[in-house]
């Protein structure tokens, strides 16, 4: 028995390894996104694209262990929820990683395009999703229920920095013209950013979930959205 208990707990060490794997390499991917952003830097933008590739790996490969895990050890409670939430997490984690690449293949016509003084804005909008992706990876992997709350209560901090980017751009693309195709790119970059700290909440929703069995429900605050929510890639 105790063979047994030492091997499902060996399981779940190893769910728990390949999320923060996972999220290690979205962090990289997100930050390197932004790089290519603000140094109009078109090779590490198209290295960006390419790595994606390994994360939808990454993201098959847990799901196919987590769903063998529960297949042939059936836990139950505590340890159930933790590989429900896994799953779950993956595949949030998948999507903050083609976020992150959309990104990046917005960064590519920015770099040949004339220098605007709005990207600043935009890679301040993204340190502070970046430093929110990193936050809540850490919340899940101490089991922080704490932060994990607080993460879901400030989202809204980065609809708003969105709202402010939308304005200020429309505001440029009225002024000049000229602008609307670069003006266009970086609201699709400071939307794929608000999607991202959307994604971070549901992070933050799993590990409420996993600590106490339930769910944060659908109260988070939220910034008022500003125009162009069709946006997609």
């Amino acid at each position: 028995m105790a063979h047994i208990v030492s091997a499902f707990d060996e399981d779940l060490v190893q769910i728990q390894a390949r999320i923060s794997e996972m999220g290690g390499l979205c962090e990289e991917l997100l930050s390197k996104a932004l790089e290519s952003v603000q140094s109009r830097d078109p090779v590490l933008a198209r290295q960006v694209i390419e790595r994606d590739k390994a994360l939808d790996a990454m993201e098959m490969a847990l799901e196919e262990s987590a769903v063998k895990v529960i297949a042939l050890r059936q836990p139950v409670a505590a340890d159930l929820r933790v590989l429900i939430a896994a799953m779950k997490i993956a595949s949030t984690l998948e999507r903050i990683g083609d976020l992150a690449k959309n990104i990046a293949k917005r960064a590519i016509p920015l770099s040949s395009a004339k220098p605007v003084r709005l990207t600043t804005s935009i890679v301040r909008m993204g340190r502070q999703t970046l430093t929110q992706l990193s936050d809540v990876l850490n919340a899940h992997a101490s089991r922080d229920v704490d932060l994990a709350v607080q993460i879901w209560n400030q989202d809204y901090e980065i609809d708003e920095l969105y709202n402010a980017i939308f304005r200020e751009v429309v505001t440029y693309m009225v002024e000049d013209s000229r602008l609307i195709g670069v003006g266009a790119q970086l609201m699709f970059i400071a939307k794929n950013l608000e999607r991202i700290g959307d994604h971070t909440t549901h992070v933050a929703e799993m590990v409420h979930y996993i600590v106490t069995g339930k769910n944060l429900g659908d109260d988070r605050p939220k910034g008022e959205p500003q125009g162009l929510e069709f946006l997609t890639d």
